[in-house]
């Protein structure tokens, strides 16, 4: 991966790693699927770099919510 493809990776996954350490712990579990959606992302942008990682975090985003799905989901 090129350091422009990296860089725009770290600027993706910045905000998710703060969400999870200054903001989840101050609230209650809520996602129905297994990784949580924020874990999800980030193993999403690692695996498959930040174009096709974000199209699969936000698809995943727009599944949690009550009618939608639930379980064991992992980044394909």
């Amino acid at each position: 991966m090129s350091w422009l493809l990296k860089a725009f990776s770290t600027v993706l996954l910045l905000p998710i790693y703060f969400y999870q350490k200054c903001i989840s712990p101050f609230t209650p579990a809520s996602c129905r699927f297994t990784p949580t959606c924020s874990q999800y992302a980030v193993e999403a942008i690692r695996k498959h770099g930040p174009f096709k990682g974000l199209y699969l975090a936000v698809r995943r985003l727009l599944r949690c919510h009550p009618w939608g799905g639930s379980g064991y989901d992992p980044v394909p």
